[in-house]
């Protein structure tokens, strides 16, 4: 997302941890971004972070991001997620240069049924795990603070900034090291010439390239800051109806083509994690005309094209946003 908002010639801020590991994909980095490292948890710092950068839009990304991780530490994982929510819409309450914020939540905030049909906006929320309900609980965080702080119309006291919240679908591409996600661990499978451990091969998700979701995010930030208060709400991005499910073997057999050395064992997991979920986009594409442009097909390809050229010491990422932005047309 920041390098993309670079090269569209925005002036970037970012506002993070500081990296976990060494594999993070510096080259990618412009210099032109502003980084500063602090935790949403810090109220005080993220409040001056956000007055210093005065931002026209904000993209609300930060967040624990990991079922299996919410289950050893969900203190942590309600801290960030609900907590670290609420004290970003209350630093961006006191700063009247904000106009657009588009918080990032998960497909996961819907109260997972194992259906087939994919989830809409006006599903239940809720959530098994604590990452799944503490995602949840932030979409009300973000209703609460739309409805009593922030204007859609007009009405006198009430910052002027438009809130949407956007409902992503299993995002994979370049630069993800994060543990017990599919990508990352066939990654490291490869480098450290170990098994790769398999939880539920039959699992589906809605992958999608990380690129077709910033796509959504940056339509729909653009329309916010056009203005359009309707437009202030909830949005699903995801793959299209007509892509055919992928499962997580379909995943791991797309690797192989990769890499076939690759060893594979199944590792069953005793925690509980949803085997079917599929999102239902048709808002995105009606209201914001946002269409995904990669199969999930194209959608792994791309990804691992981009680990491959990691391991050749080389960065992709800019290549594959002139790439994709030829796609658009």
């Amino acid at each position: 997302m920041a390098k993309w908002l670079d090269m569209l010639g925005a002036e970037v801020t970012g506002y993070a941890l500081p990296p976990q590991n060494d594999e993070v994909h510096e080259p990618s980095y412009s210099k032109n971004y502003k980084s500063i490292l602090g935790d949403i948890t810090n109220f005080e710092f993220l409040r001056k972070a956000i007055e210093e950068a005065q931002p026209e839009i904000v993209f609300h990304l930060a967040a624990q991001p990991l079922v299996r991780y919410s289950y050893r530490e969900p203190l942590e994982t309600y801290a960030t997620n609900v907590m670290g929510t609420a004290n970003v819409l209350e630093a961006i309450r006191g700063c009247d240069s904000v106009r657009a914020v588009i918080c990032v939540t998960t497909d996961k905030v819907y109260q997972n049924k194992e259906r087939q049909e994919g989830y809409r906006e006006e599903d239940r929320l809720g959530g098994y795990d604590p990452y799944s309900s503490s995602k949840a609980c932030s979409e009300m965080v973000i209703e609460t603070f739309r409805n009593c702080f922030f204007s859609t119309d007009n009405s006198e006291g009430k910052h002027k900034a438009l809130i949407a919240s956007a409902r992503g679908g299993n995002v994979i591409g370049g630069g993800d090291w994060s543990q017990d996600r599919i990508i990352p661990d066939i990654i490291r499978a490869k480098i450290n010439s170990v098994p790769l451990e398999i939880r539920n091969p039959n699992a589906v998700r809605p992958w999608q390239h990380v690129l077709d979701c910033l796509l959504g995010y940056l339509s729909l930030g653009t329309h916010l800051l056009d203005g359009k208060a309707e437009n202030a709400s909830a949005y699903n991005f995801g793959p299209l109806p007509n892509e055919r499910p992928f499962t997580v073997n379909e995943i791991v057999e797309y690797a192989k083509n990769h890499w076939p050395s690759i060893p594979v064992i199944s590792q069953p997991s005793s925690l509980h994690e949803t085997t079917f979920l599929s999102l239902n986009c048709n808002k995105a594409v009606q209201e914001l005309k946002w269409n995904p442009f990669l199969s999930t097909e194209e959608a792994v390809n791309w990804t691992f094209d981009w680990y491959n050229a990691f391991f050749q010491n080389e960065c992709i990422t800019e290549q594959q946003i002139n790439t994709y932005q030829n796609l658009m047309g």
